[in-house]
């Protein structure tokens, strides 16, 4: 925003706060302070508490015997696809996801299976969590199966048949479009608040998508009781920021990583994506509001309270990644209620969560104009002073890998044909433009843990670079023209992928028909959405053309439609031999000091098993998912793409205390729980984010020796 912005938004928090109800400053009327979160020995909660702290308060497991953890039990799906999800445990009882979307129970003292449930409905694209409601009375598990969300009897897993249509609503509906032609997918779960499942969902990267509004329904019956417009509507604030009728035509601007909630001052804290297109916005002009945004709503209504928007006009696939942590810093000796968010681009960010104000001074800077016709970026973006970024920010031929002098050589010649200016610098036509941390990082999905006792946050991240690049595209009709609008994020223009994170598509003409893609296209399949949105048409041509390359019915375009620009793809920064092409660490482990903004440590975090045996054994790997900390003093975390180990670390200094090594990466996020005295850690294990790493489906508990 630029320093009048700037003002403005100041002085607006200043007075929404003075405006604010007694209530949201204290509580609710009638409510009392939290206890400490933790004392539950369940884990019923998505990172364990609404507010997201990833702490448990069990102490059995400590700094001094975690090297005695051995596994106690472990349940396999015998499925393959692999597993983003963090289970939940309530009463003794495990709820978890399998690869392809059937939800189960488990005794979670012995991993014995008590009920599974399978939609039918056949996918396969990784879920990260489920939700969990009770009235002391009534227990329901709430599972977010593709676009529908399924209200469960926790005791027997049978739909609750009075809740929506049988037992599960289709969030295509009530979004002002037609729910047919609505691709959305529910990827992480539902925040409770009383008797409310707030919603977010996945979108398209690119248009057709639907709008990412938030919705909250009622856990009984399914009703929605409230939406809130991530792209507003007339006569709603922010309207003005977007062109006159783009609440009718553009889509995104949605939740896909999940929320928190402040249960006392009945507040959700809802992060946001980017708009789609995520890298040509002429047909988006304006800062996008509430696009890439962190949004304090009334959990009861909807209503806004604030919002800070992290990225204006989004050109980088910049989302707030991941739900954000509600947090207790000091200022002046005093305890300030916060609110820290994550963000792709290695930032943290911490707010009042009453009021929105910020914790660290904020820097507005100016960026660079697009140089591509009719995109115009914005002028300028707000950062925060403190904390330093956890990530790198500028790739530099000094910051080039040094693994071998080959590889050295080769990112060198590369890096200086390309565009390596630092952040939110516009990609271009026809040149690559490096993005440093990439689009998957910086701070990924899987959040970060709080120690309510130091104040210290730990962060997961990634630290690996990607280039991309814009093309002219005629627009018009087509296989070619839908696929370089749908599918060339991923699968590159010429359909040459952008391994190891998606697949080539040369070639399978060997292996598929026509239906056959047509119909992995309709309803998605491993970590590819379904684009119900394209009719059986385009699908079918799309089809054609991955198979035939232009080249058969249907997959030749038509030269109808208006010019636009596409991306060549996402490509991620490796070397020759598949290795990140900057210097290590490409993954590190981070501890910061909320009450200064200062880092308590930071290490590489994760390795490649072929590089250790050559004596490079601190490189630090690509993670997803996030750690959990426990009040004996040990952070748990799993995550690493390549090495399939659970670690735990000492929370003071980040020393190693203890590894295990898994049969499948576990890209997920640990849940501690306690049952009959004895406290149990538990990881899904299933990869999926390296194709070159087979998958699974297993889920694996540790505790103790008895």
């Amino acid at each position: 925003m630029s320093e009048q912005r700037g003002i403005a938004w100041t002085i607006g928090f200043v007075a929404a706060f003075a405006l604010l109800p007694v209530w949201y400053v204290f509580g609710r009327p009638g409510n009392t302070v939290r206890a400490k979160a933790g004392h539950n020995t369940n884990w019923a909660t998505y990172n364990g508490s609404p507010d997201n702290l990833h702490y448990s308060s069990l102490r059995q497991i400590n700094v001094g015997n975690v090297a005695q953890l051995k596994p106690v039990w472990s349940y396999d799906t015998h499925e393959k696809g692999g597993l983003e999800a963090q289970p939940l445990i309530a009463d003794g009882v495990l709820y978890g996801y399998s690869p392809h979307q059937d939800v189960f129970a488990l005794d979670a003292a012995t991993g014995k299976l008590l009920w599974n449930f399978n939609s039918g409905a056949g996918v396969t694209k990784p879920e990260r969590g489920l939700s969990y409601w009770t009235d002391g009375k009534e227990k329901r598990v709430f599972a977010g199966i593709n676009y529908f969300l399924y209200a469960l009897d926790a005791t027997t897993g049978k739909p609750v048949v009075d809740f929506g249509k049988s037992g599960r609503i289709d969030l295509r509906e009530n979004l002002g479009r037609d729910p047919e032609t609505m691709s959305l997918y529910i990827s992480s779960p539902g925040s409770i608040y009383k008797d409310l499942i707030i919603m977010g969902d996945g979108t398209p990267e690119s248009l057709p998508a639907p709008p990412g509004d938030i919705r909250a329904y009622d856990v009984h019956t399914g009703k929605m009781r409230w939406i809130f417009h991530t792209i507003p509507h007339p006569g709603e604030i922010g309207y003005e920021t977007w062109p006159r009728d783009a609440w009718k035509t553009s889509g995104a601007a949605n939740n896909w990583c999940g929320m928190a909630v402040d249960t006392v001052r009945g507040i959700v804290y809802v992060p946001t994506g980017s708009a789609a297109t995520d890298w040509y916005g002429a047909d988006r002009a304006g800062d996008d509001l509430f696009a890439n945004s962190l949004i304090a709503l009334d959990a009861a209504t909807g209503k806004r309270l604030w919002h800070f928007q992290a990225v204006h006009h989004d050109l980088w696939d910049r989302d707030l990644p991941s739900p954000p942590t509600l947090v207790t810093v000091r200022r002046d000796g005093k305890d300030v209620p916060a609110v820290a968010q994550t963000s792709k681009q290695g930032y943290l960010y911490l707010f009042n969560r009453v009021d929105g104000t910020p914790l660290f001074p904020m820097e507005t800077k100016n960026y660079p104009a697009s140089t591509v016709p009719g995109e115009v970026a914005s002028p300028v973006q707000t950062l925060p002073s403190k904390p330093a970024p956890f990530s790198r920010q500028k790739l530099t031929e000094n910051m080039l890998t040094e693994r071998t002098p080959q590889a050295h050589e080769w990112a060198l010649q590369h890096l200086r044909s390309w565009v390596s200016d630092g952040q939110f610098v516009p990609n271009r036509v026809g040149q690559s433009t490096v993005m440093f941390p990439g689009w998957d990082g910086g701070a990924e999905w899987g959040g970060s843990a709080y120690d309510p006792d130091t104040h210290i946050l730990y962060i997961n991240a990634n630290d690996v670079g990607l280039t991309e690049s814009l093309v002219k595209h005629e627009g018009g009709s087509g296989g070619k023209s839908v696929y370089q609008a749908q599918c060339a994020v991923c699968h590159g223009q010429m359909r040459e992928g952008t391994p190891p994170a998606a697949p080539s598509l040369l070639g399978l003409n060997e292996k598929f028909t026509v239906e056959q893609i047509s119909g992995i296209i309709q309803h998605g399949q491993g970590r590819m959405p379904a684009f119900t949105g394209i009719s059986g048409a385009d699908r079918r041509a799309v089809a054609s053309y991955v198979l035939n390359g232009g080249e058969g019915d249907g997959a030749k375009d038509s030269s109808e439609g208006k010019v636009t620009y596409d991306t060549t793809g996402y490509h991620k920064f490796l070397d020759e031999d598949g290795y990140p092409a900057v210097k290590t660490p490409w993954g590190t482990f981070n501890a910061i000091n909320l009450d200064t903004g200062e880092y308590v440590w930071k290490i590489p975090f994760g390795e490649y098993p072929e590089l250790v045996a050559q004596g490079l054994g601190t490189t630090g790997s690509e993670n997803y998912g996030g750690p959990v900390i426990t009040a004996g003093g040990v952070v748990f975390i799993a995550a690493t793409v390549e090495d399939k180990k659970i670690r735990a670390y000492d929370k003071r200094t980040g020393k190693l205390l203890w590894e295990y090594q898994l049969a499948y990466p576990a890209n997920a996020t640990p849940a501690v729980y306690e049952i009959n005295g004895r406290e149990y850690v538990v990881i899904a294990s299933g990869g999926g984010r390296d194709p070159r790493i087979p998958t699974g489906g297993q889920y694996v508990a540790f505790a103790l020796p008895q």
